[in-house]
């Protein structure tokens, strides 16, 4: 019996008649509303006119160049600032996942071996370090990015640190996302089975060993999904860097629609771009899933012991005096 009759029933004919003509409904439906709702009040209004459409699909025109030449530039700054920003979140966070599991294994040792007023001040650091990740995580996950992007910005010329505002996003970025990508691997590294931790132990692995060489290439396996959602909110918040005025894609959309009054157009092209790259995100993030879940089936699979010397050679034995 398959899982999929054990979950739910299978549609008989007239079922599968019922859901098939369902779906043909509600289709027409969707298309009709859109015709009437999106289509027919956008045509009245004239915004399907070659002359806002133009400078976006007709090379013909005299501002496609320039305007397909400015859309580059900008989606060549976001991919660049999203790239910068999920390589040093994925850094920072793995560290600060690290830290925390260590941090919580060493709140659970007593320093037996050591004086006491030294085993009372590594107890008390622990408690401190631990409090403290535990605060700048609550913070900085509590923040909206685009207040942590306007302090960056803001914050560090005050100090006489300047840097270009490329690098103002991206540390904005790698501050939030950082403890989120960090929240979702310590979560991945707590939910694996603690007999790993203790088998670990049993071995002789120290508690960073265990966490770098078993739990965290599990959590990244495990997590795969949630870390690739998040890399994909990461490349959407470069565009909340028009409040530092850097050109990313949708701050030259707006100097764009600025020129040429066809916010709509511009719009749709710039969603149809990040569309675009969010859905290679997830297939290739679908692909990286199959290929390590396809390596594990082929890890767990036992390998077939050789026959004993004794069975083989009874068995050449057997085949000799069989053809004697």
């Amino acid at each position: 019996m398959s899982q999929q009759s054990v979950l739910y029933d299978v549609p008989g004919p007239r079922q599968r008649r019922i859901t098939l003509i369902s779906s043909l409904v509600a289709t027409v439906l969707l298309l009709v509303g859109a015709y009437f709702l999106i289509y027919q009040p956008l045509d009245d209004k004239g915004q399907f006119s070659l002359d806002l459409w133009g400078p976006l699909v007709d090379p013909s025109d005299e501002n496609f160049s320039l305007v397909w030449e400015r859309i580059g530039t900008g989606f060549k700054n976001t991919l660049m600032a999203a790239a910068l920003a999920i390589l040093s979140s994925l850094v920072v966070g793995t560290l600060l996942a690290m830290l925390r599991i260590q941090l919580k294994s060493l709140a659970q040792r007593r320093f037996t071996g050591l004086a006491t007023p030294v085993s009372y001040l590594l107890r008390g650091l622990t408690w401190l370090l631990s409090a403290v990740t535990r605060i700048c995580v609550e913070v900085f996950r509590g923040l909206p990015v685009v207040i942590t992007i306007f302090f960056v910005a803001r914050g560090f010329p005050e100090f006489g640190v300047t840097f270009d505002t490329l690098w103002y996003l991206v540390i904005g970025l790698t501050i939030y996302n950082s403890v989120v990508i960090a929240e979702i691997l310590r979560s991945g590294m707590e939910g694996l089975p603690g007999g790993q931790s203790e088998a670990a132990a049993a071995i002789g692995l120290a508690p960073w060993q265990t966490t770098r060489m078993i739990l965290l290439p599990q959590a990244f396996r495990i997590m795969l999904p949630a870390l690739i959602s998040q890399l994909v909110v990461v490349l959407k918040d470069t565009s909340l860097g028009f409040i530092i005025s850097y050109e990313e894609t949708l701050s030259i959309g707006k100097q764009i629609i600025g020129a040429l009054d066809n916010p709509i157009q511009v719009y749709v092209v710039i969603a149809v771009l990040f569309i675009v790259v969010n859905y290679t995100l997830s297939k290739l993030a679908q692909y990286v899933q199959r290929r390590l879940s396809r390596g594990r089936k082929t890890a767990g699979t036992p390998a077939q012991n050789p026959p004993p010397a004794a069975l083989m050679s009874q068995a050449e034995g057997g085949g000799m005096g069989g053809g004697v």
